[in-house]
């Protein structure tokens, strides 16, 4: 396997703000189109890491509908009692990767981006304030400096090719989609495109089932999905009484290919293709 070198290094990172006016622009070069021989009305299915306990599941309805998805991953706990990333998924994440499905960092303890520390003479951005939820620091907060977040977006993308032999994406989504003008620069100036979701692809797994059952989440979806929508899903949540998939998965897919709609990676998406092109 050829290892692509990722580049989060203080001397990579070193020069402040300046470079914050790139990280709201569109991917460098990114198509306007959707490639030839794609349909007319894509939408980006995504799921990020949980507890895995769907995981399977999930994979089963994935094959059967010939549906391909980016995976963003995390090294979460599970209901193993392992965790995501560990050796004992290390057979699942091959799998997904064997069948064309895309990988891409999610960070590796999840780490959340709580707020931009500012240099007080300068007043530049040059640390962030997070807490993971995962990993030995778990629910601590504290600062790490731009490099230091970099590599934690870098080590679960490097433990992924590690496992499957196939590069990621150079994508990320931060937890919970968290995020300042600051730390999306910060990944990128590293070699890494966040990646939000529409607010119709918000698919509600993460919300309380008694007040959103799964009938009315996919309904509401079916309904406000539009074509070029990213959407986001979980491999479990452990808040969720009755899970989202594979309950409301299936019927999902099915509702938005009866609706002309077609499943397409991120690797496809028009947005980030240029982005992709230079740093994979």
């Amino acid at each position: 396997m050829q290892r692509r070198r990722f580049i989060c290094t203080a001397a990579s990172l070193a020069g402040g703000m300046p470079w914050l006016v790139r990280a709201q622009q569109p991917a460098a070069g990114a198509q306007k189109n959707i490639a030839a021989g794609a349909c007319g009305k894509p939408v980006y299915l995504t799921f990020d890491t949980g507890h895995m306990g769907i995981a399977q599941l999930v994979a089963q309805v994935l094959q059967k509908h010939k549906v391909p998805v980016t995976f963003f991953a995390a090294n979460e706990p599970t209901k193993e009692g392992g965790s995501s990333l560990g050796d004992f998924w290390a057979p699942w994440w091959r799998a997904r990767a064997d069948e064309g499905h895309q990988l891409a960092s999610h960070t590796y303890d999840h780490m959340y981006w709580l707020a931009d520390i500012r240099d007080q003479a300068t007043g530049q951005v040059t640390h962030f304030k997070v807490r993971p939820s995962a990993g030995p620091r778990t629910g601590q907060s504290f600062v790490v400096s731009a490099a230091e977040y970099c590599e934690e977006i870098a080590r679960s993308a490097r433990r992924l090719e590690q496992i499957t032999g196939r590069k990621t994406l150079p994508l990320y989504r931060a937890p919970g989609g968290k995020t300042s003008p600051a730390l999306i620069a910060a990944a990128q100036q590293g070699g890494f495109q966040h990646v939000g979701w529409a607010p119709a692809g918000f698919l509600g797994d993460e919300l309380p089932s008694d007040k959103y059952p799964n009938q009315r989440l996919l309904a509401q979806a079916l309904k406000n999905i539009r074509s070029g929508d990213i959407l986001l899903a979980h491999l479990g949540i452990w808040s969720r009484q009755d899970p989202w998939a594979p309950a409301a998965l299936e019927p999902l897919i099915t509702g938005l290919l009866e609706r002309g709609f077609c499943f397409r990676t991120l690797a496809e998406h028009p947005a980030y293709q240029g982005w992709i092109a230079q740093h994979r």
